[in-house]
């Protein structure tokens, strides 16, 4: 070992040690930033000497020669990534799910003073009054103007919903180039890390901004991640480039970005059927997969905008939208029958509509003026029976809803939304905190902690004055043995 080894190996502890506090500095810059890892110098000591051979010098054992950078490590934890992503994907669809069925909620306002079983009961009292005052022409023209303003509101709650479940489709087309936009970027990531990876360097900030983007991918999809690091030379670390599948919940898959060959396959639009006057999305393919049961986001939004699923449209909206169409046919044919029968006159009191489809949104007033409305079966003004009759209706058994009585049959619809709405808001509060705590392990793991990294600073910082201690004394040395030994004698 020459007489400046020890100068190239105080150089050689410097280097590394400001390396470590460069690293340091790197993670507390980056401390706020969303998807960073922190990551660390992983130090390593250099090959001793001397190395074994035929002419190696003749001496007992090694001497040390110093440390050098082994790699600089990312810290992350891959399992916990792949736990993360999975419950990432149960978030999206209950959060959507809550969203989409608190909006159907909000419109339909109910219980309230303004909701459609306030419009039923005013309506109600209205025929009751009437019964009770056949004359009163007062009377008459209350029950004409409230049976306008159920017709009202039968209209406003369907096209109301048709409107929401427009927008849950756009929401739907507009959430898949999203996703696209995504792919893109984890295509060209790859890119970027394979040429760095293939020369032997470690892409960690570039791993952390494909971790993000998958973070986001799964909350639409669900999707599964495997890495391969064939291009990598072996002497050398890295996690290789990313193959990204998405799954579906009847067990197929489809990929999305393949690592080995670069290939990215984007998400096609939706395609749509309509089905009785209703449009609704049949299929989500990529590449000849239909990747419309993957659970996530996307999923959501095709459960509550409607899907078609054995030649029947099924799905939030347009269930709901059913029932009310099923609730204002029964109301407008019973109430024009008992209607009918009144005075012979056959005068039909709503507008008579040929099939149940869309009577929610066509529901309306026949009549012109109030004097038109029967109140008697036998023409006597002062009898009401008609009246009462038709008020009747309201609250007894209708066959045309499974022998329930209208204000039953909302009742239903009501309950059922209310379940549905509680149950989605409990499953949300469910993958939501195993979401957090899977997250809370990940950021035990990679997050920056500010009072580690300044221990570290300190430690790296003592280090590299101590190397730089050495250094001085072996310039010291160095000067003794050239400048004053052989002086003797001149």
């Amino acid at each position: 070992m020459s007489t400046f080894r020890g100068l190239e190996m105080s150089r050689q502890a410097l280097s590394t040690q400001q390396s470590a506090l460069y690293t340091t500095g790197h993670n507390i810059s980056n401390a706020n930033t969303p998807g960073f890892s922190r990551q660390r110098v992983n130090m390593q000591a250099m090959n001793g000497y001397p190395t074994p051979g035929m002419n190696s010098p003749h001496m007992p054992g090694q001497s040390g020669t110093g440390v050098e950078i082994g790699s600089v490590q990312r810290i992350r934890n891959q399992f916990l990534d792949t736990q993360f992503r999975s419950e990432n994907a149960s978030v999206g669809y209950w959060s959507q799910r809550t969203a989409a069925l608190s909006r159907m909620e909000n419109l339909l306002n109910e219980p309230s003073e303004s909701g459609l079983s306030a419009s039923i009961n005013d309506f109600w009292q209205s025929l009751q009054e009437l019964g009770a005052n056949p004359t009163n022409n007062g009377a008459r023209a209350v029950v004409l103007e409230r049976g306008k303003a159920l017709g009202d509101t039968f209209n406003h709650l369907a096209s109301s919903m048709e409107t929401i479940r427009s927008d849950l489709q756009k929401e739907t087309e507009n959430t898949i180039d999203r996703a696209n936009a995504m792919i893109d970027q984890l295509g060209a990531l790859n890119d970027q890390i394979k040429k760095l990876e293939t020369h032997g360097y470690n892409a960690n900030d570039l791993y952390d901004k494909r971790d993000l983007i998958l973070d986001d991918l799964s909350e639409i999809v669900n999707i599964e991640v495997t890495y391969n690091t064939g291009h990598i030379p072996s002497n050398q670390q890295g996690e290789g480039v990313a193959t990204v599948k998405v799954l579906a919940e009847n067990g197929d898959t489809a990929t999305l970005v393949n690592g080995l060959t670069g290939e990215m396959k984007k998400i096609d639009q939706p395609q749509y059927t309509e089905i009785d006057g209703v449009k609704a999305i049949e299929s989500i393919h990529v590449g000849g997969v239909d990747i419309k049961a993957s659970k996530g986001a996307l999923q959501s939004y095709v459960h509550a905008s409607g899907y078609v699923e054995g030649g029947e449209v099924k799905g939030d909206y347009p269930e709901v939208l059913a029932k009310l169409d099923k609730l204002a046919y029964a109301i407008v044919t019973s109430f024009n029958e008992v209607h009918e029968t009144g005075d012979g006159t056959k005068v039909p009191f709503f507008e008579e509509l040929e099939e149940e489809k869309g009577t929610a949104s066509k529901m309306a007033v026949a009549l012109d003026d109030y004097s038109d409305i029967i109140v008697s079966s036998n023409g006597n003004t002062g009898s009401g029976d008609i009246a009462r009759e038709l008020s009747n209706l309201f609250t007894s058994a209708n066959d045309k809803l499974d022998d329930v009585s209208v204000n039953g049959y909302l009742e239903s619809i009501i309950g059922e939304l209310g379940v549905d709405a509680q149950h989605a808001l409990t499953m949300l509060d469910s993958t939501s905190t195993l979401q957090h705590q899977v997250n809370n392990q990940r950021q035990s793991i990679s997050a920056v902690s500010l009072d580690e990294e300044m221990t570290n600073m300190i430690k790296f910082q003592h280090a590299y004055n101590a190397a730089a201690r050495g250094m001085t004394a072996m310039d010291e040395l160095i000067d003794t043995i050239i400048n004053r030994m052989g002086l003797v004698g001149r």
